[in-house]
């Protein structure tokens, strides 16, 4: 696939680099000259510019690209960049964003980009697996002392009502959220638990099930 990641960033560089050594075609977009710089020394084909402007993104070679990711530290920012790009050509959107948005501004967002990004709470691989369009069943860094582990939530669990952005569990992260019958995501800020919710936890191996019976009250 051909990818596009504007923003060489904390984030953005380790998911380009982790794109590239799956054999991805990525090419960055960065205005920052220290960060072009760091790009081209790790062989990343670079355009040094404002990655919302159009002339910009049509030398990166958006038009015939599969995807564009917005991946800055600005998320306004990121959503022009998404914005432009669907002008350009037919490839999927990914943004990321923060925690500084009101949840009508996340609605917004989410209905007009195919993929919004949390890396701050889900990290470059999950940025990685939204680029490709993926569901989360695959994750690059786990080792023998982790398992991502998905949790259907049942009419008793404790955690309904509360939101998914603060549930915490000793030995376990949350990773991803889903309701009934959809594909598990991100977890936005706002979103509650509710019956027949499924939850993706990242957990160490030996306490998956002091995992499972804090979140179901088992």
């Amino acid at each position: 696939m051909k990818i596009v990641i504007v923003g060489y960033g904390r984030v953005g560089s380790r998911t380009a680099r982790v794109l590239d050594e799956e054999g991805h075609d990525v090419v960055v977009v960065d205005n920052d000259h220290t960060k072009v710089e760091r790009a081209r020394e790790r062989g990343f084909r670079v355009i040094e510019g404002d990655g919302s402007n159009p002339s910009v993104l049509a030398d990166a070679g958006v038009a015939d690209s599969d995807a564009v990711g917005g991946i800055t530290g600005d998320p306004k920012l990121n959503f022009d960049i998404c914005m432009e790009a669907k002008e350009l050509g037919d490839c999927r959107t990914v943004m990321r964003v923060s925690e500084d948005f009101h949840e009508e501004i996340y609605d917004e967002f989410e209905r007009a980009v195919d993929e919004i990004i949390y890396p701050e709470r889900l990290g470059a691989a999950g940025a990685k697996t939204a680029m490709l369009g993926g569901d989360f069943n695959a994750i690059g860094d786990l080792t023998e002392r982790l398992q991502l582990v998905t949790i259907a939530v049942d009419d008793d669990a404790p955690v309904i009502g509360g939101h998914v952005n603060e549930l915490s569990v000793d030995g376990g992260r949350v990773y991803a959220h889903g309701r009934a019958r959809e594909p598990l995501t991100i977890p936005l800020p706002g979103t509650t638990v509710e019956s027949g919710d499924r939850i993706a936890v990242l957990a160490e191996t030996e306490r998956v099930g002091d995992v499972r019976a804090a979140l179901l009250g088992e």
